[in-house]
């Protein structure tokens, strides 16, 4: 069983939020809903600043304090690492929301249909696309995945559940292939992999390193590893990862 994480290198990151837009394509996420976020730090003061970036997805922890508070079990933690929402079990109490320390919680508060950023359907706008539009089901979230078989991909749900970062479940367990942020990251400063293979890509960026992950302090055991420097407030604590023989 693979013990999926992230790798994200914060000083390669150029801010450019491509990932912010891959995530939103591939997960459907509603209008103003950004599943993957990229923060924005200045340090210094004028003329001698310096701007950095540090992208933040949920953090999938092992002792995740989100599935601990819900009264359902719609939020689950899977064997491969990955914090899962069922959302034919979510009642949208969001107490997830309340106890995640990262953010990363966000709330259907329309239908899915009705919360994304154009109305294919209006007649102005048809005249211009003359009655193309992207699709807006993608089937693949609509699957049920893991042995549990439960509903757990992309957002576009019914309106009243809760949604998140999923790791990309439909990708990486459905097709075995890489979250859509670390796809179009044009700097490679995202790795996913299974971070138990000591020969997987993400150990590889990971081995050697100096690392952090975000508020340790919590105790929540994030499974997104940073490399490089630490940003302020963060409530990080820089540790030096074991080097690795290459394949």
């Amino acid at each position: 069983m693979p013990r999926y994480g992230m790798v994200v290198d914060v000083d390669r990151c150029t801010g450019c939020r491509a990932c912010m837009e891959a995530c939103k394509v591939e997960n459907n996420t509603p209008e103003g809903v950004f599943w993957m976020y990229v923060f924005r730090f200045e340090e210094g003061e004028y003329p001698n600043t310096k701007i950095s970036f540090l992208p933040r997805p949920c953090q999938h922890c092992d002792n995740a304090p989100c599935v601990k508070v819900c009264p359902t079990g719609a939020r689950y933690k899977r064997a491969d690492g990955l914090v899962a929402t069922d959302v034919d079990t979510c009642i949208g109490c969001r107490y997830c929301a309340a106890a995640c320390p990262y953010g990363v919680n966000f709330f259907n508060w329309k239908p899915g249909k009705t919360s994304q950023y154009l109305n294919w359907g209006d007649k102005d706008l048809i005249q211009i696309t003359k009655g193309d539009s992207p699709p807006y089901k993608n089937p693949d979230l609509d699957r049920p995945y893991g042995r549990e078989k439960r509903r757990i991909a992309g957002a576009g749900h019914p309106q009243g559940v809760m949604g998140k970062c999923t790791f990309c479940v439909q990708r990486v367990v459905g097709k075995g292939l890489k979250t859509a942020c670390v796809n179009i990251c044009p700097v490679f400063a995202l790795e996913f992999g299974d971070l138990d293979d000591p020969n997987s890509a993400v150990s590889k960026r990971l081995a050697g390193k100096r690392s952090f992950r975000l508020r340790e302090d919590f105790g929540t055991q994030p499974r997104v590893h940073y490399i490089g420097k630490a940003r302020p407030g963060t409530g990080a604590r820089q540790i030096e990862q074991p080097g690795r023989e290459s394949a």
